[in-house]
């Protein structure tokens, strides 16, 4: 009987991918930056770039900085699961940053991180609405928690660079029911 650590999805530790994190939590104004540590007991907020044409220099500046083993961005669904609307640009943008930083982008359901976000900043006395980057921050924390809290249990799909022009990789993680 072996008793070798298992990581959070019960795969064993010595197998699993170490190493940090970025999540962008990726908006029409505003990109929030949330960063994990390298064991994957940490996120904590970076900072938020502005959606603007300079925005993908700025996330190969923090992919240089942090070299994270992967990216984390949200999957936009509904309440009861399904994509929403937006899931295919979401899909694609996470394409594009994928191949500009030749990470992996895993994304995961973003369901009610902003919500969460707001929730928690009213908490600590700040309002929601003069906080709007902070928000953004405090989302991308919550995808990464979701990730350290459940493995990769919450991915709906991992996204690959493309090293072979015209050749897309996806590969969608088979979901444990």
């Amino acid at each position: 009987m072996s008793t070798e650590p298992l990581d959070a999805t019960g795969t064993p530790a010595s197998t699993a991918v170490f190493g940090a994190r970025l999540a962008l939590d990726w908006g029409a104004a505003r990109i929030g930056v949330a960063a994990c540590d390298d064991a994957g007991l940490l996120a904590y907020p970076v900072e938020t770039i502005p959606n603007d044409p300079q925005a993908y220099s700025r996330i190969a500046a923090l992919v240089a900085k942090y070299h994270p083993v992967e990216l984390v961005m949200g999957l936009p669904l509904d309440l009861r699961g399904r994509e929403a609307l937006a899931a295919n640009k979401v899909r694609n943008r996470a394409q594009e940053v994928s191949d500009a930083t030749q990470l992996p982008v895993r994304l995961l359901d973003e369901r009610l991180t902003t919500a969460q976000a707001a929730k928690q900043l009213r908490a600590v006395g700040r309002n929601s609405a003069k906080s709007r980057a902070v928000i953004d921050q405090v989302a991308a924390v919550a995808l990464l928690r979701s990730l350290i809290e459940s493995g990769t249990d919450q991915t709906r799909e991992l996204i690959l660079p493309q090293r072979i022009a015209g050749t897309a990789q996806q590969s969608k993680e088979p979901k444990s029911d």
